[in-house]
């Protein structure tokens, strides 16, 4: 007679006379009923096949515990999956590329003499720092050779580049190649940050030409588009990691590099912002007078014990890309408001706000003006400011209530 008897990985059927291991079955106990012995037999190549399958997960999930996956790869994935096409992976690989390049020199800028001003002004009226220039080098290089790119926009950028060798280049790419440059100096947190857009129509024009003529003119129109139509967005942090952080408007995903081989491995799966989150504001509070009374309001509550006795924490770095990776993976609020010296904020909405607004709403978080969705707002100029507040869900309505 034969009986069933249920374990946690498979069903073992034992005779009368002899038992059949779990993982390691033997010869049934023949019976006179040919019935039983074939039944006995199936029932062993069951056991054994289950043994098989059990000791190959096994196997296998331990292997994964070394499994690594890296930027390329994941990108392969997204454009299998039909997330991305094969022109805008191979753009994300050559910004992946200068923010290398990037990291690099800021490792050895104090040994290169790559600190301090290069003695030229951008187009904000900002000192350029050595690597503002060269980093903006870089990103452009990087874009030009992968002939995907048709416009380029950059904050050290006068107006937009058209990449003349591109004729086939679908994609805009705006950017900021170093944000957080006065860090640069002291070896604090800097960063880079990019999104990608495709544009309604071909933008080439000769970039050499300094005239502002009507193709230059359609090409900044098709460059300044509200964040709602970024096909990507992502930053660089540059701190005691290098972190390739992005969106395809599928999650995001942040990826550190790996020094030993020089590849961006992928350690922050599908982030999401807590909410709630850690009680963190960050705000620049030099200029607390300068702010609006609706605002210090809020941050004189900010400020007050809550309901545990203790304050929220103020935390500035002075570095966007900082300010925004603190925030996905511990939440808070960060705000760079308008004040009475800078009547739209300090911040560009192109390649600064929208990129970070973009990656904050993936995260499941909000990004406002104060009054309206940052990633609604369609840019009248390629280097048009905007004030901004962006943070965890619950954070941002807080603050609209003081500010109604």
């Amino acid at each position: 007679m034969l009986t069933a008897i249920s374990t946690s990985s498979s069903t073992v059927f034992l005779s009368s006379s002899k038992s059949i291991s779990n993982l390691s079955p033997t010869i049934l106990h023949p019976s006179q009923n040919y019935k039983h012995q074939t039944f006995a037999k199936n029932a062993a190549f069951a056991v054994r096949c289950e043994a098989v399958e059990v000791a190959a997960a096994a196997t296998s999930k331990k292997k994964k515990r070394y499994e690594i996956e890296n930027l390329t790869t994941w990108l392969l994935k997204q454009e299998q999956a039909g997330h991305i096409d094969a022109e805008l992976t191979i753009v994300l690989s050559s910004i992946s590329l200068a923010c290398k390049q990037i990291a690099s020199l800021l490792q050895r800028s104090s040994i290169i003499n790559l600190t301090g001003t290069q003695g030229t002004i951008n187009i904000q009226g900002e000192d350029q720092k050595k690597l503002d220039v060269i980093s903006n080098e870089l990103f452009c290089n990087c874009l030009r050779s992968t002939g995907r790119t048709g416009v380029i926009a950059s904050e050290e950028e006068d107006v937009p580049v058209a990449v003349e060798e591109t004729y086939s280049g679908n994609y805009i790419v705006v950017f900021d190649p170093i944000d957080g440059s006065a860090n640069i100096d002291i070896a604090l947190t800097t960063g880079s940050i990019f999104g990608i857009y495709a544009p309604d129509e071909q933008c080439l024009v000769d970039y050499d030409d300094d005239t502002l003529d009507e193709a230059k003119e359609k090409c900044i129109i098709s460059v300044c588009q509200p964040g709602s139509n970024l096909l990507a967005a992502g930053y660089c942090l540059y701190s005691s990691s290098v972190v390739f952080t992005l969106s395809i408007g599928n999650g995001v995903y942040g990826f550190t590099l790996d020094p030993a081989y020089g590849e961006f491995v992928l350690t922050h799966e599908d982030i999401k912002i807590p909410n709630p989150g850690r009680k963190i504001y960050s705000f620049n509070e030099g200029n607390y007078d300068l702010w609006s009374d609706k605002l210090k309001k809020y941050l004189d509550h900010l400020r007050q014990p809550g309901s545990n006795g203790k304050p929220y924490s103020g935390r500035y770095i002075g570095c966007l890309v900082g300010e925004i990776h603190r925030m996905l993976l511990y939440g808070g609020i960060y705000g760079n408001p308008d004040n009475e010296n800078a009547k739209n904020g300090n911040l560009r909405l192109l390649y600064e706000c929208a990129p970070m607004s973009y990656l904050v709403e993936q995260a499941g978080g909000r990004a406002i003006d104060g009054h309206q969705r940052i990633l609604d707002i369609v840019p009248k100029q390629v280097h048009q400011r905007t004030p901004i507040f962006i943070g965890s869900a619950d954070e941002i309505e807080k603050l609209e209530k003081y500010l109604e």
